[in-house]
């Protein structure tokens, strides 16, 4: 039976895609949609799109266009994304992980605006945490690590102290940037080299010890 691995913290901070739900269905079929109209190779998108807002993703895909026609593009393709649900279904033991964080500091901080993360989170039937750090809330997309950087602000909660739950490069590397610890989940976060990798939050339980601290058992 494997030990799992334990982390203190004092706030926990959450990405959505990839580590709460699993919308690699509609991300897919959109991106390649995309991909097609410029001529892009589908799998070559794909390596770049998880984790970042859209119009990053095209920043780096398309370096020589203007931003402008980028945010144009993100702001259609955010629409697309919040209308088409299908296959949109909860990470493994993400419901009963966000049950346990009832009352315990913790907060959402994705690359997706207020609009598709709501749709996003009821379509798995996931509960959506008070604390929200969305597209809207910052000026710079991860890897950037200004996302997490507000996420832990809004909880009060040094920097150091706070445990980052992730899947994707680019949100792995700016929690690492925040000065966080990252939990990888997944498989995309193998590659990425987090401090600990789960299959799913199933692994994953949480308990509140006292004097603010929490106890993160991992695997």
């Amino acid at each position: 039976m494997t030990v799992p691995v334990v982390l203190t913290a004092r706030a926990l901070l959450l990405d959505m895609d990839g580590t709460l739900v699993n919308s690699d269905a509609v991300v897919e079929r959109i991106w390649r949609r995309w991909a097609d109209r410029h001529g892009l190779e589908g799998d070559e998108v794909m390596k770049v799109a998880h984790g970042r807002q859209g119009y990053a993703s095209m920043a780096v895909l398309l370096p020589d266009r203007p931003v402008e026609q980028n945010h144009a593009d993100n702001a259609r393709m955010l629409a697309e994304e919040t209308a088409d649900l299908d296959g949109v279904v909860a990470i493994p033991g993400a419901g009963a992980f966000l049950e346990s964080l009832r009352g315990l500091p913790h907060a959402l901080v994705t690359s997706a605006d207020v609009a598709l993360s709501t749709a996003r989170m009821a379509a798995a039937g996931l509960a959506l945490p008070d604390v929200r750090v969305t597209a809207e809330s910052v000026g710079a997309s991860k890897p950037d690590p200004e996302g997490f950087l507000k996420g832990a602000a809004e909880l009060g909660v040094d920097p150091g102290d706070c445990l980052v739950f992730e899947d994707s490069g680019a949100g792995i590397s700016a929690g690492r940037s925040a000065g966080m610890r990252v939990v990888g989940v997944g498989p995309r976060a193998h590659f990425h080299r987090p401090d600990v990798v789960v299959a799913d939050l199933s692994g994953v339980r949480v308990e509140s010890v006292g004097g603010g601290e929490l106890r993160v058992y991992v695997g």
